[in-house]
């Protein structure tokens, strides 16, 4: 196959942070990307990067029997999910890529499949910076066959992709993930306030440290930032990351397992949006335990 020739259709509806990241990897990898965002910006970055332009969701649908679905709030997915339905295509399979709550999704999941299609629960790990990058990985769950059939457009975009069962444990895993990333980036924060405020170096706190035992993935995505005290271009902001912890806490309490690091690590990010820092990339926190500690950078 030549590099011009397409390797297949693929839709993705959302161009955003994430939606946008993957529609240009993928098009750089040799897909024909149709997409379809809401926001003009978005629309203009995507056909800058060989993206074609739908009209609507529907078009999308039309036009791609595999579809990608990134959006910010479940709301756009039952818009998105009625669009398609009322189309009366024949049937597609649709990935949902977000973090929403397991009933919206299994809600958008019978109403797809009363319409003739296949909706797939595949929620990503990763920040927008790491999307860029590929560094994403897939949670998928839902129809084995229809999940084995995506793997070639999830490779496109991705650097891992696991098959986790019945629709929902995506989701479930990605509660998992999150809860350890609202952790870990909270616990990187007190690290480098704590090394600061003894008087070392941020640059070395991260690289030193971040070489040793107490090292993680957070601390290595996110330390950049808290090196420069920047959190400025967002991979992902404070106030969308609340959306996702708001459902990791009612799961959480809805089944009974106990979270307490993750609540005490949700005081500072609620401190962090209290603090103006609600567009900012969640490496804020750092900001906020420097104010704490009333740490002054030289």
């Amino acid at each position: 196959m030549s590099a011009a020739t397409p390797k297949g259709q693929v839709g993705i509806i959302g161009l955003g942070i994430m939606g946008g990241a993957i529609a240009k990897n993928l098009a750089a990898a040799g897909w024909q990307v149709i997409g379809f965002d809401i926001a003009k910006d978005r629309i203009e970055e995507a056909k800058a990067a060989g993206v074609e332009i739908a009209k609507d969701a529907a078009a999308v649908a039309a036009q791609a029997t595999n579809i990608l679905v990134s959006l910010p709030k479940p709301e756009a997915l039952t818009a998105t999910v009625a669009a398609i339905s009322e189309a009366k295509l024949p049937r597609r399979v649709i990935a949902e890529l977000s973090t929403f709550s397991i009933e919206d999704k299994e809600t958008a999941e019978a109403a797809l499949r009363a319409a003739g299609h296949v909706m797939l629960d595949c929620p990503l790990s990763g920040t927008g910076a790491q999307a860029r990058t590929k560094d994403l990985t897939v949670y998928g769950s839902g129809d084995q066959a229809a999940f084995e059939k995506t793997k070639p457009v999830l490779e496109g975009f991705s650097r891992a992709h696991y098959y986790l069962g019945e629709f929902g444990n995506g989701s479930k895993m990605k509660y998992v993930a999150n809860l350890l990333v609202a952790i870990h980036n909270v616990a990187a924060a007190e690290a480098f306030v704590l090394g600061m405020k003894a008087g070392l170096d941020p640059e070395t706190i991260y690289k030193v440290a971040g070489d040793g035992a107490g090292g993680s993935r957070m601390f290595q995505v996110r330390g950049p930032q808290m090196v420069k005290g920047r959190y400025d271009g967002a991979g992902i902001a404070v106030g969308l990351f609340q959306k996702d912890m708001k459902i990791i806490g009612e799961f959480a309490a809805r089944i009974g397992a106990p979270t307490s690091l993750f609540n005490a690590s949700a005081a500072i990010y609620n401190a962090a949006m209290a603090q103006g820092h609600g567009g900012d990339d969640t490496a804020s926190v750092c900001a906020v335990l420097e104010s704490m500690a009333k740490l002054r950078r030289r």
